[in-house]
């Protein structure tokens, strides 16, 4: 396991890298330990060959696996009984008889100790589905629960993480249109209540009615199967690739901020080049922008921000001429630095969206700047249902294509190794992906 060195990002958001590597700027941090820039770095999305799934056994020290048969023991991560409700028959249970009569799952009993069980196959409630899983992203909040670097009001240990993923419905609970088995599907990770004043006015991620969020709080997609509420799901195209679908959360996320910021065609735009950054340049690039920069220092992030659509990569130094030119800045990396740096970015009257996650310390906006630059400052936790519609169409229409940034892949088997290199310093390392 990598250094605790490696901070993270908030609840269901996406990772900021070690803190040997902070970078200034709107974007990603740089991951390597050895590297520190001024600018927005983040993780390498290069294409490097993906790591062998055909098996081989997890070696972390702190894994303990179950005897077959054994159960998740935890409320976190397995089903609560539900004898004498509504059970789900061969009507609704997609391709094989019944519900699957096994299921595998990681469970994180506390940090820094996980076990990879099989059990009985979760059955969905009434309003449920069960979930065949069929990838799931690892991001730098799954290592930050890994580590136990987690705010503990927004974890609930033992629990399978994984809020990043995609699936088909392979059965549906009592009150669920059987329609819905089979059908590829993404799903919002918030469980949201719907009823307080917030949810009503369609801010689902502003839920005053507690926090709930899969992965973190309820069992998560590092499994075979997972279940989620019906009302959650946004059903994809039958043609949708499902391990780039994976990566829909964070580009949710990301649907969030560019809705803050309102960019118009014709406007002058900065961004970083991380995984967030990049999913950033692909939607902003959809509105036009007559000049879309990405800060990074790294060459080769740059150019796959330009396949994307950015029309200038720059590296740290290359951007402190360029403050004050942009009328949209989204900060993308949650480093020490970047919120500061973003706003010098943006000229007087323009906007910035803060996507990263900060940590205590981090240097804060200038006030007397703040206040003479006349600027609009808008921060992102999570995406609400809007922002959830808006990616998952963006991703059917084409405009959204999160394939390029992923660059390993790992059974369930070797969890221990996958989190590992998230935020642990590789360069090449971008999206992490664990395939059941």
């Amino acid at each position: 396991m990598r250094s605790r060195a490696t901070r993270t990002d908030g609840p269901g958001g996406e990772e900021a890298n070690s803190r040997a590597a902070r970078a200034d700027g709107p974007g990603e941090e740089v991951n390597s330990p050895e590297t520190r820039a001024d600018g927005p770095g983040g993780e390498m999305d290069s294409r490097t060959p993906r790591a062998d799934r055909s098996g081989g056994e997890e070696n972390s020290r702190t894994t303990h696996a179950n005897p077959p048969g054994d159960e998740i023991r935890s409320r976190a991560t397995i089903a609560p009984d539900r004898q004498g409700q509504e059970a789900v028959g061969r009507a609704a249970t997609g391709d094989r008889p019944g519900v699957a009569a096994r299921s595998r799952a990681v469970v994180v009993d506390r940090p820094g100790e996980h076990r990879l069980v099989s059990g009985a196959a979760p059955e969905p409630g009434p309003g449920e589905v069960l979930v065949r899983v069929a990838a799931a992203g690892i991001c730098m909040s799954d290592r930050e629960v890994y580590d136990g670097r987690r705010d503990a009001a927004y974890v609930r240990y033992p629990v399978t993480p994984g809020h990043e993923w995609s699936g088909t419905v392979a059965a549906v609970g009592a009150g669920v249109d059987p329609a819905l088995v089979g059908r590829k599907t993404v799903a919002e990770g918030f469980r949201a209540c719907g009823v307080c004043e917030r949810c009503r006015y369609g801010e689902t991620s502003l839920c005053t009615g507690g926090y709930a969020e899969t992965g973190f709080t309820e069992p998560g997609a590092f499994a075979d199967h997972l279940t989620v509420p019906a009302r959650l799901l946004h059903p994809l195209r039958d043609d949708a690739d499902l391990r780039a679908a994976a990566l829909l959360e964070p580009s949710a996320v990301i649907a969030a901020a560019v809705r803050a910021g309102r960019p118009r065609p014709g406007e002058r735009v900065a961004v970083g080049a991380g995984t967030l950054g990049l999913l950033a340049v692909q939607l902003l690039a959809a509105s036009h922008p007559a000049e879309l920069a990405v800060v990074d220092p790294r060459a080769a992030r740059g150019e796959q921000a330009r396949q994307f659509g950015a029309t200038a990569a720059l590296s740290p130094g290359e951007a402190e001429p360029a403050r004050g030119r942009f009328d949209l800045v989204v900060e993308t990396a949650g480093a020490p630095t970047t919120a500061a740096s973003s706003c010098l970015l943006a000229r007087r009257g323009g906007r910035v969206v803060l996507t990263g996650m900060f940590t205590p310390g981090a240097a804060g906006i200038d006030p007397v700047h703040l206040s003479l630059s006349q600027l609009e400052v808008r921060s992102v936790f999570g995406a609400p249902s809007s922002a959830w519609s808006e990616a998952v169409r963006a991703f059917g229409l084409g405009l959204l294509d999160p394939a390029p940034l992923i660059t390993h892949e790992f059974p369930l088997e070797r969890f221990g190794e996958a989190v590992a290199l998230v935020g642990g310093g590789d360069p090449e390392v971008g999206k992490v992906l664990l395939v059941p």
